[in-house]
């Protein structure tokens, strides 16, 4: 396994967390949103993470509270709305591990516990929930994959298996078979098929077998299921789009005439899995065939730079995207056209 000292893993950390976050450019801190969470029943409510604060609005857009309190000195890598408590939400840092808010970011409390390697603090780049029971919620970090069954009080490293890997970008839980989850990592793919018990390496077709400093050869920035046929799994990666249909024992480069893209966000359309959208250092694309061809979907952008993608939980029609210099859009048409939503605060 690899073993690295603690100030080689803080450096690497941090070089990594720039690297996922696809930042390129001189833009505001406050126009590169990085994080976008809806509200599961309410998507009038969201909240956004920028690289300088945390905002929400409960007017979906027209105005927003800057959110301030615990997290006014800490860079939010990402958020997550519990489905069946939404008023705890939960974000991902740099460098300072999880925090909870019990009240719908009006507090937020640290919940770290566990979640660090030795005395280094992790950059927690995805939370993700169970999806029958949200105490349950797993964390992809710069020092590995941890668990939580007590609505994040504490957590415990999930690692056995991966021997190779510290840095970990992006976690899936299958929706119909929870016990079975995916990883994107610095170097790959791994699947675990006993809820993080252990886990494969599956890098047929991603990583060729004679890949040099295997621990670094692919970046998975971005997992997504099928939601009706989980065996139908899509990887983001630092130099394009994968697709598996054998729950990643072989995968096949998808959107190859696209070239080797950064993608940053792929998301599925819930009632029809051959729509997807992809979000890239390019722009937005959409295909209606599960991948087999791809349009541009761009009108209205100012920036093409686009760092996450996020689709209305209600309403399929509504996206979110948020880019890399020039804030946050929204379209309502499927990704036909798209608006800009200005992070104007509430008076």
């Amino acid at each position: 396994m690899l073993v690295l000292s603690g100030t080689w893993l803080r450096l690497l950390g941090l070089l990594l967390a720039f690297f996922v976050s696809g930042v390129w450019g001189c833009s505001q801190r406050s126009d590169r949103v990085v994080s976008i969470a809806v509200h599961p029943v309410k998507p009038e409510l969201v909240y956004i993470a920028t690289e300088e604060a945390v905002y929400k609005t409960r007017d979906g857009g027209g105005s927003w509270r800057r959110l301030n309190g615990e997290l006014s000195r800490i860079r939010v890598m990402n958020l997550l709305i519990d489905p069946e408590l939404p008023a705890n939400v939960f974000a991902g840092t740099l460098v300072d591990g999880v925090y909870k808010s019990p009240d719908g970011g009006q507090r937020w409390l640290p919940h770290n516990a566990g979640i660090q390697k030795g005395t280094i603090s992790s950059n927690v780049n995805q939370l993700v929930f169970h999806p029958r029971n949200s105490q349950t919620l797993y964390a992809a970090t710069t020092v590995g994959i941890f668990r939580s069954t007590d609505g994040g009080q504490s957590w415990t490293e999930r690692m056995r298996g991966m021997t190779e890997i510290n840095f970990v970008v992006a976690l899936a839980v299958d929706p119909l078979r929870p016990n079975i989850l995916y990883a994107g990592t610095s170097g790959g793919v791994y699947r675990s098929d006993d809820s993080t018990e252990s886990w494969v390496k599956i890098n047929e077709g991603l990583v060729p077998h004679d890949a040099k400093m295997a621990s670094m050869a692919l970046g998975v920035n971005t997992i997504v299921i099928d939601p009706q046929t989980p065996e139908t799994v899509y990887a983001g990666t630092t130099r394009g789009l994968f697709k598996t249909t054998s729950r990643g024992d072989s995968w096949a480069r998808i959107a190859g005439s696209l070239g080797e893209l950064y993608i940053s966000s792929v998301v599925i359309d819930p009632t029809n899995p051959r729509n997807l959208y992809m979000g890239t250092s390019k722009g937005i694309y959409k295909s209606l065939d599960a991948g087999e061809g791809w349009e541009p979907m761009n009108q209205g952008l100012e920036n093409l730079n686009i760092r996450v993608l996020r689709m209305d939980p209600q309403n399929f029609q509504t996206l979110y995207a948020g880019t890399n210099g020039a804030g946050l859009y929204r379209s309502t048409d499927e990704g036909k056209s798209w608006v800009s939503l200005p992070l104007i605060q509430e008076s």
